[in-house]
Parts: structure tokens; C-alpha cells; sequence
């Protein structure tokens, strides 16, 4: 997606996210790095960076606070209906104008083990956005020095984010520091006031972990939400870990472009002990 969801040259792509930073509608600061940060779970948003960046930028500015990850664990939704499924990819390295991220293969293959539901995937991960675009902002702050999990969900139920989780539960025993984030956008294509109705309609259960909720609320109230299964994975993830929901921004393309007779709402919360 270089050269459309965001610059294909390196050092606009640089520009492009600093902007993000300092942004109205973003975090307003670069970020300091320092040795602490928050969280590990977050949900973030997978537009075009003129779109979503500035929203993004907050979960990206707080990290700039935390230990460096050693993984990262993406789950985002297929919205190209290729391959599997539920999805890993299974080797080789990922390419951003940024650098190259290595797969970590070894936890890929003990992941689609744990969860029972995960493939092991190239195809799925065709033409794909939602997980990419996280990629260079993770440059951005960390560098290259962390490994790489993308996992793309098309079947989204509340039965396959549970076997899911169940695999990232185990999964984050190891004694490696993982960040897992969860891409999604929002309710898509409708003017700006209904967006911001409907939106509501998920945050609600989003804040409450009620992950069934949230499915319902898709389903039954015609939120068109990408990524509800990546959603209600790291969700249901944080119930078994004890851990409650903070929003941390919540806004839409037309308060990024201006336009408001069609938006995308865009959502950034993280997961805190």
C-alpha cells in the first residue's frame, strides 16, 4: 500500500507520520522514548494515514514510552476474501519503505497450534491493508528490531476471537515482550452524525469487554465495522487477563478531511491492569 495508503519515499513517509504526531486531532507531541509504557493490547485504526493517522498516532505515541516489544502480534480483518479463513502468514520478512520486519515463524506455527482455527497463509494476505499500514508507524518508533505475527480474520464470531485468544493467552506465558493490536476502522459510509451513533453502539460494548455484545451490535444494528473479530479477540483476550478498556480517541474522516456527507469513524483503546 506505499504510494497510496501512505508515501512510498522514506523520508516523506517520515514527514507523513510526524504529522500524525502533531496533528490536531493527534496526540499533539512527538513522543519521548523512555522505559515504560502502559499497556500491550490495543485496538487501532488501518486507513490511509491522511485519514486515520492522526488517530493511530495516539497508541504509537504511548508506545514510543514502553520497553521496545521483542513481538508483534497484528490481527486485522481480510477484506479481500482470499485464502483462509483465519490466517497467519507463515515466513520470510515483510517490506515498508521503513526497512524490513522479520516473521517470527516459530511462534506463527505454535499459534495456529494453540488456537486450533489458525492457517498457516500467504494467500490471505494478499492485497490486505489493515495489517501493513501498522508497519511503518511500528518503524517509526521501534526501528526494525522486533519480529512479526499478521494474522487476518475473515470468519468473525464470537467462537473464533475465543479460540483465538485462547492461543494469545498461552501465547503471552513466553518470555518474550508482545504487543498485540487489534486493526480495525469503524462504521463506514455514512454521514458524520449517524457514524458517530453507531460508533457509540460498539464503544459501549467495547468498553464494557461485552465481546458477544459487540457482535450483536454488527449484526443486528448495522454497524459496518471491518475488523469486530480482531475486536473482540484482544477483548475477550483482556477479560482473561484481568485488564479494563480506556479510550483513548475516537474520531472520523470527516473531521480528518472535512468532509462530512461520508465518513469512516476511527478508534484507538488500550487495554490497562
Amino acid at each position: 500500500m506505499a504510494g497510496s495508503f501512505y508515501e512510498d519515499d522514506p523520508e516523506k513517509l517520515k514527514r507523513q507520520i510526524s504529522y500524525c504526531f502533531t496533528h490536531p486531532l493527534g496526540p499533539g507531541s512527538y513522543p519521548l522514548v523512555s522505559k515504560e509504557g502502559p499497556s500491550n493490547i490495543y485496538i487501532v485504526p488501518h486507513a490511509g494515514y491522511m485519514y486515520s493517522g492522526p488517530i493511530a498516532a495516539h497508541v504509537y505515541a504511548e508506545l514510543a514510552l514502553a520497553t521496545p516489544p521483542e513481538l508483534v502480534v497484528i490481527l486485522g480483518p481480510n477484506h479481500t476474501g482470499l485464502g483462509s479463513y483465519v490466517a497467519a502468514f507463515p515466513s520470510g520478512e515483510w517490506e515498508t519503505p521503513l526497512g524490513s520486519v522479520p516473521i517470527d515463524h516459530e511462534t506463527v506455527r505454535k499459534l495456529a497450534v494453540e488456537s486450533e482455527v489458525i492457517d498457516l497463509d500467504e494467500r490471505a494476505h494478499l492485497y490486505e491493508h489493515s495489517i501493513e499500514v501498522q508497519l511503518p508507524f511500528l518503524q517509526y518508533v521501534f526501528g526494525n528490531n522486533f519480529k512479526l505475527v499478521p494474522i487476518v480474520i475473515m470468519m468473525q464470531t464470537p467462537e473464533v476471537a475465543e479460540y483465538i485468544s485462547e492461543g494469545l493467552y498461552r501465547l503471552l506465558g513466553s518470555q518474550k515482550r508482545i504487543l498485540i493490536l487489534a486493526s480495525t476502522d469503524m462504521n463506514h459510509y455514512d454521514p458524520h452524525e449517524e457514524t458517530l451513533k453507531k460508533d457509540q453502539l460498539a464503544i459501549e460494548k467495547i468498553l464494557s469487554l461485552d465481546y458477544r455484545g459487540l457482535y450483536h451490535a454488527v449484526q443486528d444494528s448495522d454497524v459496518t465495522m471491518c475488523g469486530y473479530g480482531p475486536t473482540m479477540t484482544v477483548m475477550r483476550l483482556a477479560r482473561k487477563m484481568g485488564k479494563r478498556p480506556i479510550l483513548m480517541k475516537h474520531a472520523t474522516s470527516g473531521d480528518t478531511s472535512g468532509d462530512k456527507s461520508s465518513v469512516v469513524g476511527y478508534l484507538t483503546v488500550k487495554f490497562i491492569d
